[in-house]
Formats: structure tokens, C-alpha cells, sequence
């Protein structure tokens, strides 16, 4: 019986098995860093809300005490209070937008990361396909030396037997 050799790419095919286990590696924290930019979002959004919020309550006082009636010099300060409320939320509305860019380029690198994965999954499968064509190949070469081996050998016990019969 013939030994079955070893697949020669079989070095190739551990590094390439090396570069899938990093590169889900890769997708795993590029995952986590799209969640902190995510929740850094709504950290902003929620920042940002509360100003929102802030200001439509300053407003609604305003209104109520102009409706009311009360001195000019409160309402101009009520005012000068909006616009820096107003300063405040627009930098609120920055510190958002700047997020959402923060979790766009987060989103873009996960799906480079997914890509990287994906190729280095298919050169795995190229490679697994090629050694089981391989090991058929070599499952038939083996299966024909045997049959030479075998023929041979039962020549070789022919003609054995022959030559003592004709000894007899």
C-alpha cells in the first residue's frame, strides 16, 4: 500500500487561515469602534436635544411674559439670554454633525474590514477546492500504482508457480 503524500500548499494554506482569523479580528473592532461613535452620536444628539429643548422653554417664557406684560429691560435680557442659547445649540448642532462624520468613516472602515474578510475567505475556499482536486488526483495515481504493483506482483507469482511446475 502507498502512502499518500502531503498537499505542498499546505503551508500557504495555513497562512492564508492565519489572515482569515485576523482579518475577523479586524471586523470585530472595527464593530466596536462604529458602536462608541455610535453611542458618542446620541450622547451629541442627546446634548444637543437638551438645548433644544432649553431654548423652546426660554422662548415659551418670553412669549408668556410678553403676553403679560413686564418691563422692557427683562425681556431684552431674556432676549440676550436666547442668543446665547441660540450659540449654544448651534455648537451643539457642530459637535452632531462632526459625530455623524465620526460614524460615517466608522461605518466605511467596517465595510472595508467585511471586504478584506470576504477576499481572504475566498482564497481559503479557492485553496480547500484545489487540495480536494489535489487528493482525488492523487487518491486515482495511488490507486493505479497499486493495480501496477498488484499485476505485478501476480506476474511475478505466475511465472513462480510456472517455473516449479515445470521442474516437477
Amino acid at each position: 500500500m502507498v502512502d499518500m503524500p502531503d498537499y505542498p500548499l499546505q503551508e500557504v494554506l495555513i497562512i492564508k487561515n492565519r489572515r482569515v482569523d485576523a482579518a475577523e479580528k479586524v471586523v470585530k473592532k472595527r464593530k466596536g469602534e462604529l458602536e462608541i461613535e455610535q453611542k458618542k452620536l446620541s450622547e451629541c444628539e442627546r446634548a444637543r436635544d437638551k438645548v433644544k429643548q432649553h431654548r423652546m422653554d426660554k422662548l415659551c417664557q418670553i412669549r408668556y411674559e410678553m403676553d403679560h406684560g413686564t418691563n422692557t429691560a427683562k425681556i431684552q435680557q431674556m432676549k440676550a439670554y436666547i442668543t446665547v442659547v441660540n450659540e449654544k445649540l448651534a455648537e451643539e448642532e457642530k459637535k452632531v454633525t462632526a459625530q455623524k462624520q465620526q460614524v460615517k468613516v466608522a461605518e466605511k472602515n467596517l465595510e472595508e474590514a467585511f471586504e478584506e474578510l470576504r477576499k481572504k475567505r475566498k482564497e481559503v475556499e479557492k485553496l480547500d477546492k484545489h487540495r480536494e482536486e489535489w487528493s482525488k488526483e492523487m487518491r486515482k495515481e495511488m490507486e493505479l500504482k497499486e493495480a501496477i504493483e498488484q499485476n505485478e506482483l501476480g506476474s511475478t507469482m505466475f511465472l513462480s508457480n510456472l517455473r516449479v511446475r515445470k521442474r516437477k
